[in-house]
């Protein structure tokens, strides 16, 4: 089982005295763990950290085997946000959530792409957090588990939506929503696609949406809470009022 591809480091620990495992998201062959023959040293301790972009050259006898890979960097990496503290905060939460959400040996090439977008995007301080909601959304539906926001669950209408339904994730409008509206979720305009500005609270919003749904469908059936990255980066991103 081998391969030569473009990957992305989601995390790495040391093994043995000299190695390391790395947990590596591809393309085209999804997330693999592989071991690096020489990854605890200080040469290679660079290239490990979690979203740094590498070429992988794995190989595994069988396609159960914990395999061996080698790894060459490509472009500056996180390198490029040491100045950005948030940024760095946002990457090891993306890092986090993708590697806690997708099983191992599952191609899904879309998460890649849109971590890819995801990693350029930290680039561009006023922006990225509600793209990260944006790929947290994109995750849910490339596991199965999409939210339906193109029309109201209740009455069909495309209009004035602005709940989303906590156990459907579905849209939900607001007259139908109404009587219900301390039990619904909130449904950031940005999330429809809509061009206007974001204004106080849509962030906020907008990872309590996707952050229940990540919860209720794909961690929770693992036992597993929600990575602690990700809480980090919500604290810092409230703290600097960014939500």
């Amino acid at each position: 089982m081998d391969f030569h591809e473009e990957a992305f480091v989601l995390s790495a620990r040391t093994h043995g005295d000299t190695g390391a495992v790395v947990d590596l998201l591809t393309e085209k062959h999804g997330r693999r763990s592989a071991y690096v023959a020489g990854g605890a040293s200080r040469k290679m301790k660079p290239f490990l950290q979690a979203g740094a972009r590498v070429v992988a050259d794995y190989r595994a006898r069988t396609s159960d085997h914990l395999g061996a890979v080698r790894l060459e960097p490509v472009g500056e990496g996180p390198s490029a946000l040491f100045d950005d503290a948030l940024a760095l905060t946002g990457l090891a939460a993306a890092a986090g959530v993708t590697q806690g959400a997708l099983p191992e040996r599952e191609p899904h090439p879309g998460v890649f792409l849109a971590f890819e977008a995801l990693m350029a995007a930290f680039q561009m301080p006023a922006v990225w957090p509600a793209i990260f909601v944006r790929f947290e959304a994109g995750l849910l539906e490339d596991l199965g588990f999409g939210l339906d926001l193109s029309k109201c669950a209740a009455t069909g209408t495309a209009d004035d939506l602005i709940y989303v339904s906590p156990r459907t994730g579905r849209a939900v409008s607001r007259d139908a929503g109404a009587p219900y509206a301390d039990k619904m979720l909130t449904l950031p305009p940005f999330m429809l696609g809509v061009q206007s500005g974001l204004i106080e609270g849509d962030v906020r919003a907008g990872f309590d949406l996707t952050g229940h749904f990540l919860e209720q469908f794909v961690f929770h059936p693992q036992n597993k809470p929600l990575p602690p990255a990700r809480v980090w980066m919500l604290d810092k991103l409230g703290d600097a009022g960014r939500l």
